[in-house]
């Protein structure tokens, strides 16, 4: 198993955790921009020691820039338009569309990366697929049928943007982009499109000591995630990788079965099957 692997599947645990915790504080009604914008912090903290640690500072390369500023952009409104579209659909179809970016990852990887799409790799991405699928079920908002299929589209677009976003970071490191200065322009596009969401879409901007403690978990979880996802994508190919993380929610499965916030059904473990096949087939 390489190093890549191994960095992704990292991600991924930490991914499952970071799920739960979403879960736990969406079961009240909490603004959810409040949230982004408090992981936003915690992760630009984060970042920033890191830099010291290394004892490198904040490059400003054009490169750098361009990359982190786009990827930053895209993966924030990525996960705006997906907090918006889970208060108006079913959060499991939401999560399920918003997971199958790994087909949008596998096309333009191909496409733009020139990375091959060989029949293992085909396989395993299908797999992952439907481990997704078989956890899905069918949305019975109440919201009339334009208003649902609005919403639909407007997580269908999270996930493509969630694809490019991927594709976009392997890209900036492939042409010399600095990995951490990426990842601390991405923390702040979370702090302001956070502040943005909470003021402008909630009407609401309170910190509350609730708030402030998930903030501080998921920030360190959200760190944690796309550092190891970044080392994965640095080392690895994009449509391997980014895959494998997206199987995050097999991890959330089975903590919410051990936490007796879920029930392990049949349909559940054969999903955690093809999640297993998946990660196996595309190692």
């Amino acid at each position: 198993m390489t190093n890549a692997i191994i960095f992704a599947l990292l991600s991924l645990c930490f991914a499952g955790l970071n799920d739960v915790a979403f879960k736990r504080y969406s079961a009240k009604d909490r603004s959810r921009g409040m949230l982004v914008f408090g992981i936003g912090l915690v992760w630009a903290l984060l970042q920033c020691f890191t830099l010291l640690w290394k004892g490198a500072i904040p490059h400003t390369d054009a490169t750098t820039l361009i990359y982190g500023l786009l990827a930053g952009a895209i993966l924030t409104l990525s996960n705006i338009l997906l907090i918006e579209s889970l208060t108006h659909i079913e959060v499991s179809l939401g999560s399920t569309i918003y997971r199958l970016n790994t087909v949008g990852v596998a096309l333009l990887s191909f496409l733009f990366l020139h990375e091959d799409f060989r029949l293992m790799k085909a396989v395993g991405i299908g797999s992952g697929v439907l481990a997704v699928l078989l956890l899905a079920h069918q949305s019975r908002e109440s919201t009339d049928g334009q208003s649902h299929g609005l919403f639909l589209g407007i997580v269908i677009i999270a996930s493509l943007l969630r694809a490019i976003y991927g594709v976009i970071s392997k890209a900036g490191l492939n042409h010399g982009a600095d990995a951490d200065t990426m990842l601390l322009i991405a923390a702040g596009s979370w702090v302001i499109g956070g502040f943005l969401y909470a003021r402008l879409r909630e009407g609401r901007f309170r910190i509350t000591g609730k708030k402030a403690a998930y903030a501080l978990i998921s920030g360190l979880l959200v760190y944690l995630i796309v550092n190891f996802l970044i080392a994965a994508v640095a080392l690895g190919e994009a449509s391997v990788v980014i895959p494998i993380a997206n199987l995050s929610f097999v991890a959330a499965l089975l903590i919410s079965v051990v936490l007796g916030m879920e029930q392990l059904s049949a349909k559940k473990l054969i999903a955690v099957g093809c999640a297993i096949a998946s990660i196996w087939l595309l190692s």
